[in-house]
């Protein structure tokens, strides 16, 4: 049995069968004997249409309360999974990044994580249950919500990772690994087998929109295995490969 973590962002959750798609997904990790906890973003478009919302009130709109909106699409994506789960007669149980206790510091738009408490999360896993988190926030020492910026998920999932010390954390995305350059525009981009963190580093610092380089950075700095992975392509390209997971579970 490992512990796997898996985040997906909110085009892997951008409809209600894709929300169901990832609910099957998880339940095939699940059955195979793995604890598995995940991480999600807002459905796609959601957290642009909340800040348009915000800009539509004020140019400049007050950080804390800019913070406690933008992060409710996260919560919807949570429950919404949590359901998807249960219908497939799995437990599951959503925490949003307070109710985890994951604890930043007080820069709200760009907070950096400072703790995590796993005691929550720990007893849903010890009693069967998919564990869903909220990814892309958390709450300062006051209890204001906070958010991680743009792409924060992946740090949230990495960080989440490392403080459950897990076997393995996965990124769920659009395209089915990391490529030497985005295969969406590039014909001729190869997707590599295996990366080190400083090689990841050095691409996100680039541009790469992969993985937020915070989170590359955690990876580096606690040593999480991250494997990238497409929320579309089932089978060979690794979507949920049956080998790995056999593997994985002894």
């Amino acid at each position: 049995m490992a512990l796997i973590v898996q985040k997906y962002g909110g085009t892997s959750m951008g409809s209600i069968d894709r929300i169901k798609n990832v609910a099957k997904r998880i339940k095939r990790w699940h059955d195979h004997g793995h604890q598995v906890i995940v991480v999600v973003s807002a459905m796609s478009g959601e957290t642009n249409r909340l800040i348009d919302l915000a800009n539509q009130i004020s140019s400049t709109p007050d950080p804390r309360e800019y913070d406690q909106m933008v992060s409710t699409g996260e919560q919807v994506s949570i429950s919404l999974l949590s359901m998807a789960i249960q219908e497939l007669g799995i437990g599951a149980r959503s925490f949003t990044g307070g109710q985890v206790a994951i604890r930043t510091d007080n820069k709200h738009t760009k907070a950096r994580i400072e703790s995590i408490d796993s005691e929550n999360i720990q007893a849903q896993l010890n009693a069967g249950n998919v564990v869903v988190v909220a990814g892309f926030q958390g709450v300062d020492a006051e209890g204001n919500i906070t958010t991680l910026g743009r792409g924060g998920s992946d740090t949230t999932g990495v960080a989440l990772a490392a403080a459950l010390d897990a076997d393995e954390c996965q990124i769920y995305t659009d395209v089915d690994g990391v490529y030497t350059t985005d295969p969406r525009v590039t014909a001729k981009a190869r997707k590599l087998d295996k990366i080190t963190f400083e090689e990841m580093l050095e691409m996100a610092s680039l541009g790469s929109k992969v993985l937020q380089i915070r989170a590359v950075e955690f990876a580096g700095k606690y040593q999480v295995p991250l494997r990238v992975l497409s929320s579309f392509d089932e089978g060979q390209d690794g979507s949920f490969d049956e080998e790995f997971a056999k593997m994985l579970a002894h």
